[in-house]
């Protein structure tokens, strides 16, 4: 199902609350897992300058471009909940069966189906002083599938420590040109 881009304007019937109005009222906490997850898969897309399709949830992909297949995944040290100490930051490789939003066709068999993955890290420490739209506090580290299949085998979860020796780590600005690379574009 290919969806069209909302813009936020569309009225809601029987109300007089618009989508803009509901997007304000879910996801506001861009801090919190899920949605900083999300934003970080926008954040990426607008490097590659995907922005123009809305995002297709449940693909197997988060990202199309160039005909290449991108795995965003995000981590942060703090959360929206409070915390004795920053979060361990780790990351989800695990193999996965992916459905295919364009030909609704489930994987067979657990892959990484990806050819690169781009790890979005947002780095601030400090609650108080959080805020999640500057994409100066955020770093980017973008790997080849192939390094983390060789490195990791059937491996779930990856500390940031053990990725930085596999791949580009780049902030916003140089994060289009290591994707570019690391795919060989």
């Amino acid at each position: 199902m290919n969806s069209s881009k909302l813009t936020g304007l569309e009225q809601i019937t029987l109300t007089e609350l618009t989508v803009h109005d509901f997007w304000s009222w879910a996801y506001s906490d861009i801090l919190s897992n899920r949605n900083r997850s999300i934003f970080a898969e926008f954040i990426v897309a607008a490097a590659l300058g995907l922005t123009h399709r809305p995002r297709v949830e449940w693909d197997a992909v988060d990202l199309h471009y160039c005909d290449k297949k991108i795995e965003v995944k995000s981590s942060a040290y703090i959360q929206s909940w409070q915390q004795k100490k920053p979060s361990l930051i780790k990351f989800d490789i695990s193999k996965k069966k992916g459905w295919d939003a364009e030909t609704n066709i489930m994987s067979e068999l657990r892959c990484r189906l990806a050819d690169c993955y781009v790890f979005s890290l947002y780095e601030e420490k400090d609650i108080n002083n959080a805020n999640v739209l500057d994409l100066k506090r955020w770093i980017f580290l973008v790997v080849s599938t192939d390094r983390i299949d060789e490195s990791f085998g059937d491996q779930k979860m990856v500390v940031l420590a053990r990725l930085k020796q596999l791949g580009i780590l780049t902030s916003y600005e140089g994060l289009k040109q290591a994707i570019d690379l690391t795919l060989k574009l």
